[in-house]
């Protein structure tokens, strides 16, 4: 079974103090610096850590709870807690993120007392893996403190005797893929989504440089084998129409080099203006390069069920912009796709030829907000 993310929802983490909204396809959210784009793009790769097991280490690597934690004003009482949650449905065109979808919830605050963990570390308080299928949802993970029950493939209740840590996760650390298949299958679709968060183009950067001829079907998150990527499509897949194609798009009358692999795979240009001349990677320009690596992203052999790029308009010339928008679009076909950008030139591409509306994302009284999003989830057609 494919799973997407059909809603996404966050509170007590940074500038986000309660928000649910819903994903679909290709879901873009366009807003200024400081408005909390990167939290919300940053909740689910916490998510993911959370199916990795290091989710504890990442907030520690944030600067730890008192960094991580809602920077507001909290009620009397009211714990200091971060809470994250992924819905996930088979499909998002549908309404079955309620009957057949599953949701996984992940609750870390402070260190009690007489916990085994250090005094300022983020410490795992609770997990649940839901089923929704009819009226009556079921729990198939309950994890509360270090105590952990799971719902077997015969539906039995099971007490398991873990002794989690507070660093651990259950989600992580059950390990009987044949006896708890859902818990896998929710930890598999997690640990394949992918982040684009910087791909550097610097003189130093992985993407100037051959790389290992290693059959590559999806691209790495420094994008280090890139050119391992085209040599896949060119010379295992022949796929060489589609690379063509882009290449026209962005590039009119420029060419995509990539020899046959032998120890190394690499790839370089030919341009309209030097038609004897391969640039390679290391001479390409910083915008050029950068799109390669999107298109890399976007176009390789097999694309994996959800990937989020943040800022990927960053380096590109604004001429670029439209046919980026396009790929995007072509590649939302094969995967579920997660956009932020500050770029209203390329959120109006993506409306154009996606037919998809882009989300706002606004500060209001310094909590992260999305306009037109309903406190209980969902967009309307009036801004708040």
């Amino acid at each position: 079974m494919s799973l997407m993310v059909s809603e996404v929802r966050a509170s007590g983490y940074r500038s986000l103090r309660a928000i649910r909204f819903p994903l679909g396809r290709l879901s873009v959210f366009v807003g200024a610096n400081g408005a909390g784009k990167t939290n919300l793009y940053r909740t689910l790769q916490l998510l993911q850590a959370s199916a990795a097991g290091v989710l504890s280490s990442e907030l520690a690597a944030e600067g730890g709870m008192e960094s991580a934690l809602w920077a507001g004003k909290r009620k009397k009482h009211e714990p200091a807690l971060i809470s994250l949650m992924a819905k996930f449905a088979p499909s998002v065109d549908g309404d079955d993120a309620s009957d057949g979808g599953f949701s996984y919830r992940v609750t870390v605050g402070f260190a009690a007392c007489d916990a085994a963990a250090f005094t300022l570390e983020p410490q795992v308080k609770e997990e649940t893996l839901t089923f929704h299928h009819g009226a009556r949802p079921i729990k198939l993970l309950e994890r509360r403190g270090p105590h952990v029950v799971a719902r077997d493939e015969e539906g039995l209740r099971i007490e398991l005797a873990m002794d989690l840590m507070a660093s651990e996760t259950a989600l992580a650390s059950i390990a009987e893929p044949e006896r708890f298949a859902d818990l896998a299958l929710i930890r598999r679709t997690m640990l394949d989504w992918r982040f684009y968060h910087v791909l550097r183009t610097d003189r130093d950067s992985p993407l100037r440089r051959p790389c290992l001829a290693v059959t590559s079907p999806t691209l790495s998150s420094d994008g280090s084998n890139l050119a391992a990527v085209f040599a896949t499509l060119v010379h295992i897949r022949q796929d060489v129409e589609s690379l063509r194609r882009m290449i026209d798009d962005a590039f009119a009358g420029a060419r995509l080099v990539v020899p046959p692999p032998e120890r190394a795979a690499s790839f370089g240009m030919i341009f309209p203006d030097y038609p004897q001349r391969v640039f390679d990677a290391s001479e390409l320009s910083d915008g050029t390069l950068r799109y390669l690596a999107l298109a890399g992203t976007l176009m390789a052999y097999r694309l994996p069920a959800f990937i989020a790029l943040n800022e990927p308009e960053a380096s590109l010339h604004p001429d670029l912009l439209d046919p980026l928008a396009r790929l995007i679009v072509q590649a939302s076909s094969r995967m579920q796709i997660w956009l932020v950008t500050h770029s209203e030139h390329l959120a109006a591409s993506l409306r154009k030829h996606g037919e998809v509306e882009p989300h706002t994302v606004v500060k209001r009284g310094g909590e992260t907000w999305i306009q037109g999003l309903k406190q209980v989830g969902g967009f309307d057609d009036d801004e708040e």
